[in-house]
C-alpha cells in the first residue's frame, strides 16, 4: 500500500531544519510522516476511486430491519469472506423488495471506508435477488407466512354477487386490460364501472394498489360516489419481477381486509400471485374476470322470459286443477233444501207454540199479582212505619252518645299535646329566624349595591365608547358634516349640483348654504381649462 501514496504529499509535515545531515541520509527518517486522519482519508479516496461502481453477490447476514434513523446496516457474505453493507434511508425506500435474513442478493453500489473504525463497507444503491430461484424462494416463504396467519382460509372468502350494480376496477388506465374489461362488460351486461387508476408495475405499484382497495372500501353506501358491489384487480401478463408488486404483503393484507367481494385477474392463466390466494375469486385473465362478474344479458332476459312463461302455465294448470277439485267436492255436498228442511220445520213449530205460551205466561203473572195485592192493607203499612220510626229514634240516641265519647277522646288528646308544647322553644326559633332574616337583608343590600355599581361602570364605559365613535368627535377635530335638504349625508361632490340647498354642521352649530357650482372636474381637464374663468367659491 505504500506505493499508492506520494511521498511529496502536501499533507506531509516538513522535516525539521535542526536535524543533522547524517539523519537525513537515514532511509527510516526520510519516509514521510502522516497523521492517522490523513492516511485514513487517503485510503478512503483510493478505495472509492478504484471501486466507485461494483456489483457484489452474497448472502444477507445480520439484517434486523431498518435502524431508527431509517438506514439499514447488515453484511454480505459467502463461504469464505464477509463485507459490511449499508443502505441509506433515501435508497431504502426505493427498493423493489425488502431484504431478508439469509437471502442471496446482487448488490450494486460503491466501496468506501469508515475512518472511525478502520473498516471498509459497500454503500448499496440497488438490490435485487440473485436469480429467479431466490425470488421463488422468497415468494414461497412469504406465502407460508401469510397462510399461517389465516389470510388464505376459504371460510374468509365472500360470495360474488350475481348481478352487481357498480363494479370497481383497480388497474392501469392506459393499458389494454381496462379496454378488454369494459368491452366484455358492455357485450355481456352494460353496468356502471368505477376505475381507480394505479401503476401496476414499479416501486410504488404495491402501495397504490393497496390504497385503491382501501379507498373503494372507505366509500359510503349512500355517498355522492356509489360504493362498488364488486372489485376487480387486474393486470396483464409479465415476468415474475413485473408481477412482484402483487406479491407484496401490503397488497395481500389489503385484499384480505376488503369487505367488498374481490376478483383477482393478474397475469395470464399460468401466472400466480399471492393476491390470488387472498381474493374471493381468481380469474385466469382480466377478460375472464369480466365474464365472472356479470351474466350475459340476452341469456338472462331469455331465461327470465322462459321462467315467466313456465310460471304462467303452472298457474293456469293450478287454477284448472283447483276448479276440478272444487267441482268434485260440490257434488258430494247435500242440497240447500235438504240442509234447511229440519231448521225450517222447527221454526214453524215454535212459531205456532209461542202464541199459547205468551197467553199462559200472562195468566200466571196476573194471578201472582192478585195474591200479592190481597196481602197488602193500611194496618200492615202503619206497623211497618212505626217499626221504622223506632229504629231511627234508637239510632239517633246512639249517635249522640257516640259524639260525646269522640269529643272526650279528642279533648284528652289535645290536653296531652298542650302539655308537651312550651312557649320558650318557639320564641327561640322566632328569634333565630329574625336574625337570619336581618342577615339576609344586609347581604341583599350589599349585593344590590354591587350590581348597581357594576352596571354603572358598564354604562360609563359604553357611554365613553359611544362618544368616541360618534361623529361629533370628528367634528371637534375641525371637520364638518354636510347634509342635503332631505337630511341625507352628502359623501361625494359628484352628488351636488348647482343650486342645491345644503346644511353644514360644525361642532358648535349648523349653517345653511346654497351650492354655487357642480362636482369638481378631474385634474387633467382642469389643467386644460386653467386659462378659462372658474368659480372658486362654493357659497
Amino acid at each position: 500500500m505504500a506505493g499508492a501514496f506520494r511521498t511529496d504529499s502536501p499533507h506531509r509535515p516538513r522535516a525539521e531544519s535542526c536535524k543533522a545531515a547524517t539523519d537525513l541520509t537515514d532511509p527510516v527518517h526520510n519516509a514521510g510522516e502522516y497523521s492517522v486522519s490523513e492516511i485514513s482519508m487517503a485510503l478512503k479516496r483510493t478505495v472509492e476511486d478504484a471501486f466507485g461502481f461494483v456489483r457484489v453477490r452474497g448472502e444477507i447476514s445480520g439484517y434486523r430491519g431498518p435502524h431508527s434513523s431509517g438506514h439499514a446496516y447488515f453484511a454480505l457474505k459467502d463461504d469464505r469472506s464477509k463485507i459490511e453493507a449499508v443502505i441509506w434511508k433515501g435508497n431504502f425506500g426505493k427498493l423493489r423488495f425488502r431484504p431478508e435474513e439469509g437471502m442471496e442478493v446482487i448488490a450494486t453500489g460503491k466501496l468506501t471506508t469508515f475512518p472511525g473504525s478502520s473498516k471498509y463497507q459497500i454503500v448499496i444503491e440497488a438490490l435485487e435477488p440473485a436469480g429467479v430461484g431466490a425470488l421463488m424462494a422468497l415468494l414461497e416463504e412469504r406465502r407460508r407466512k401469510l397462510a399461517a396467519e389465516g389470510l388464505f382460509d376459504s371460510n374468509r372468502k365472500k360470495p360474488i354477487p350475481y348481478l352487481p350494480r357498480v363494479i370497481g376496477v383497480v388497474t392501469s388506465p392506459t393499458g389494454a386490460v381496462i379496454r378488454d374489461i369494459l368491452h366484455r362488460l358492455s357485450d355481456r351486461f352494460p353496468i356502471r364501472v368505477l376505475i381507480w387508476p394505479v401503476r401496476v408495475q414499479g416501486e410504488t405499484s404495491a402501495a397504490e394498489v393497496a390504497a385503491a382497495i382501501a379507498g373503494f372500501n372507505a366509500l359510503a353506501v349512500d355517498g355522492a360516489i356509489p360504493r362498488p358491489d364488486l372489485l376487480i384487480v387486474a393486470r396483464g401478463g409479465g415476468s415474475l419481477e413485473d408481477l412482484w408488486g402483487f406479491n407484496e404483503e401490503i397488497v395481500v393484507r389489503a385484499v384480505a381486509a376488503s369487505t367488498i367481494p374481490l376478483i383477482s385477474a393478474v397475469g395470464h392463466e399460468t401466472d400466480t400471485t399471492l393476491i390470488d390466494f387472498a381474493s374471493d375469486l381468481r380469474a385466469p385473465t382480466p377478460t375472464g374476470a369480466a365474464e365472472m362478474a356479470v351474466p350475459v344479458r340476452s341469456e338472462l332476459v331469455g331465461t327470465v322470459g322462459d321462467l315467466g312463461r313456465r310460471l304462467d302455465g303452472a298457474m293456469l294448470r293450478l287454477v284448472e286443477s283447483r276448479r276440478r277439485e272444487l267441482r268434485a267436492a260440490t257434488r258430494a255436498l247435500p242440497r240447500l233444501d235438504d240442509l234447511l228442511a229440519i231448521p225450517r220445520r222447527s221454526f214453524d213449530e215454535l212459531a205456532a207454540r209461542i202464541g199459547r205460551a205468551l197467553g199462559a205466561n200472562t195468566l200466571a203473572h196476573r194471578g201472582r199479582l192478585e195474591r200479592t195485592a190481597g196481602r197488602l192493607s193500611p194496618s200492615s203499612l202503619e206497623r211497618l212505619t212505626l217499626r221504622a220510626h223506632d229504629r231511627v229514634k234508637a239510632l239517633g240516641e246512639r249517635q249522640g252518645r257516640a259524639l260525646e265519647v269522640h269529643a272526650e277522646r279528642k279533648r284528652a288528646g289535645f290536653a296531652r299535646i298542650a302539655g308537651r308544647l312550651r312557649i320558650e322553644p318557639i320564641a327561640q326559633r322566632v328569634a333565630r329566624g329574625g336574625v337570619q332574616i336581618a342577615e339576609i337583608e344586609r347581604r341583599g343590600d350589599r349585593a344590590f349595591l354591587r350590581i348597581v355599581e357594576k352596571n354603572r361602570d358598564r354604562l360609563d364605559r359604553a357611554w365613553r365608547l359611544a362618544e368616541t365613535l360618534s361623529y361629533r368627535s370628528v367634528l371637534a377635530r375641525g371637520f364638518a358634516l354636510v347634509t342635503d335638504a332631505e337630511g341625507r349625508t352628502v359623501r361625494t361632490a359628484s352628488k351636488v349640483t348647482s343650486g342645491d340647498a345644503l346644511t353644514i354642521e360644525f361642532q358648535d352649530g349648523k349653517i345653511a348654504a346654497i351650492a354655487a357650482g357642480g362636482a369638481a372636474e378631474p385634474r387633467s381637464k382642469k389643467a386644460a381649462k386653467s386659462k378659462a374663468p372658474t368659480q372658486e367659491s362654493l357659497f
